[in-house]
């Protein structure tokens, strides 16, 4: 009975501290450059990992890096409900990567 109690307890106390959007998906929108010529790019990108700056700048980091792309900074971490305000800032590099 205590278990149950401690286990209750502990879901009370960690529950309140996901996101609103932690069930959704998980989007970044960043900006990105290539050198030689330099080229610079504002895009949006779908995240399959964790859904917080930290792990995004890794996750999105790595994903342009296979394309030649260097992650210069994310800017935000979003649900859903970003998306269509960022479409056409991001243009061909919404959700691209």
């Amino acid at each position: 009975m205590k278990q149950i109690l401690a286990l209750l307890l502990s879901a009370a106390l960690v529950i309140p501290a996901l996101p609103a959007w932690a069930g959704d998906d998980c989007y970044a929108d960043y900006k990105a450059k290539q050198d030689n010529p330099l080229r610079l790019h504002y895009g949006v990108i779908r995240l399959d990992g964790a859904c917080d700056a930290g792990s995004a700048r890794a996750e999105v980091g790595a994903r342009l890096s296979r394309e030649g792309w260097v992650l210069l900074n994310v800017l935000s971490v979003f649900g859903k409900d970003g998306l269509k305000e960022r479409k056409d800032s991001a243009g061909r590099y919404f959700l691209r990567f």
